[in-house]
């Protein structure tokens, strides 16, 4: 008989799209294109305030 396999759940995704990667230039050029920002600004804006999207949605004037 084969293992069952483990349910898989959305919880890791959900807490994954709520915080801004600093150090993934993709997230960073997604987010700077979103806020109309430079990367450099949104880099800033994560070392300032921390990787939560919304304060640094905040922090960037969004």
């Amino acid at each position: 008989m084969a293992k069952k396999a483990k349910k898989q759940t959305v919880r890791g995704r959900k807490q994954d799209r709520s915080r801004v990667a600093g150090g993934q230039d993709y997230e960073v050029r997604y987010e700077a294109r979103k806020a109309g920002r430079s990367a450099s600004a949104v880099k800033k804006a994560v070392r300032k305030v921390g990787n939560v999207r919304k304060k640094v949605e905040k922090r960037l004037g969004r």
